[in-house]
């Protein structure tokens, strides 16, 4: 599990309340429940407004990808796919129908299925790319989602501010009361700009960059598939998908097939 994203905003929050302190301040002044309240509600009822229901129904999937994501390494990935290989090429592409029943990776485990079952290669080609094409169309709506709510939280930020100062209007004649009304007013607009760039805006791009990670690992599948199904050497199927691979995990794959091998 890669936990960049708790780590970058657990600590940019710790960064914040730390800094409230050092200036003399207390933390629980910038904590008010209703200005958080206005501000995440407002952000994520103004985000669905611009979509559609199923959108904002999805969030609390998106937000457990974006915290806690299932990151395969992809010389992980590379290494069953040449297992595979190895084994069809040795014993024939249906002796894999029972160890597709173990493989993991779902994508994998769809692409073998339709091999086995004797799916042409080109139909075998387009049916897996148009399902990468209708899952970075799916992911694109999800990081689209909070976008929006990082676009709308610091305008709902400003707006909670102004209400806030409309309460200090009312009461002009309780001067004592001044000065902790205005502060409370602020602590709205404060929120709006924390939590569209420390939180929702990152999370979008956290989302944006897990999908080209996911997509990546779809076209190793693919090609790794259509190889198995050719029926090529195990060796040219391992140089041809390490060769896809980022330079450092195909160092990696590389280094592991090595030791392996000696």
């Amino acid at each position: 599990m890669d936990i960049a994203t708790i780590v970058g905003v657990v600590v940019a929050l710790i960064i914040v309340f730390v800094v409230q302190i050092l200036e003399g301040g207390h933390p629980a002044s910038i904590i008010l429940i209703p200005a958080m309240v206005l501000v995440f509600g407002g952000a994520f009822c103004a985000a669905m407004a611009g979509g559609v229901l199923k959108d904002a129904k999805g969030v609390g999937g998106l937000l457990k990808k974006a915290f806690a994501p299932k990151v395969i390494p992809p010389n992980e990935l590379v290494d069953d796919i040449v297992k595979l290989a190895e084994r069809a090429r040795r014993e024939g592409l249906l002796a894999l129908e029972d160890a597709v029943k173990t493989v993991e990776h779902p994508f994998l485990k769809r692409g073998l299925q339709l091999a086995i079952d004797g799916t042409d290669p080109e139909e075998l080609h387009d049916i897996l790319h148009a399902e990468v094409s209708a899952k970075k169309k799916a992911d694109k709506t999800g990081k689209k989602f909070f976008e929006s709510m990082g676009g709308y939280a610091p305008t709902i930020g400003i707006i909670g501010t102004v209400m806030g100062l409309v309460h200090v209007l009312e009461n002009l004649d309780k001067p004592e009361t001044l000065g902790h009304s205005i502060a409370a007013a602020f602590v709205a607009t404060l929120w709006g700009v924390l939590s569209s760039n420390l939180m929702f805006l990152p999370i979008a791009s956290r989302l944006d960059r897990l999908s080209g990670i996911e997509a990546e690992e779809m076209e190793l599948v693919i090609d790794g598939v259509l190889a198995i199904q050719a029926g090529s050497n195990p060796r040219l199927v391992a140089q041809k998908l390490r060769s896809l691979l980022p330079p450092d995990a195909a160092r990696a794959a590389e280094a592991a097939s090595t030791k392996k091998a000696a």
